[in-house]
């Protein structure tokens, strides 16, 4: 199934055809619009050369903080970002032979899946349950008890990331983000 988060061609096929550059995507969503922290990868790969784990876990430290710094960026902090992205690829390298997709294959179950990726970089409990409900509803990737694993995530609607599959509902999950932020807001007055 291909994926339509970005609105761009180019990066959502990147984000499609490799399993690290939409785990990067998701790590990069935060505190920056998603379909321009998902559309990082693509911007890595046109830049560096390569999406690889391997490839990235070994550059240069300052030149790739560099690379991912040029404007446009690959997120509001890129430098911090660029860090995390290479401790994330070394990560994969270890556990996983580079080989991401191995992180969902191999998990036992729904909650397995979310503990594993709240072990990675820049994933709390929440982000993890969103990747794992945009893992079952983008690319049928459904361990046992997932629906139970991601909580409200898993529910029909526009809620997240997960429920993105092109410019409607995108903005129809930018819709339900600001009406919880507001809602938020009118607690704390």
């Amino acid at each position: 199934m291909a994926i339509h988060i970005t609105g761009d061609a180019h990066a959502d096929e990147v984000l499609t055809d490799s399993p690290f550059a939409l785990l990067v995507g998701m790590m990069l969503d935060q505190q920056y619009p998603m379909e321009h922290a998902f559309a990082g990868p693509a911007k890595v790969l046109d830049r560096f050369g390569s999406i690889e784990p391997a490839a990235i876990a070994a550059a240069d430290p300052a030149e790739f903080k560099a690379l991912c710094s040029t404007p446009p960026a690959i997120h509001r902090f890129p430098g911090s970002m660029a860090e995390r992205l290479q401790t994330l690829a070394a990560i994969m390298e270890e556990r996983y032979d580079g080989h991401t997709e191995r992180l969902w294959c191999e998990a036992t179950s729904g909650t397995d899946l979310v503990k594993r990726v709240m072990e990675l970089p820049g994933f709390g409990k929440q982000k993890a349950q969103i990747f794992t409900a945009l893992l079952a509803k983008q690319l049928d990737v459904r361990p046992d008890g997932w629906e139970a694993a991601v909580g409200d995530y898993g529910l029909e609607g526009h809620r997240s990331v997960a429920d993105v599959m092109d410019p409607a509902s995108l903005q129809k999950v930018r819709e339900y983000k600001q009406q919880k932020k507001a809602a938020a807001k009118s607690l704390s007055v």
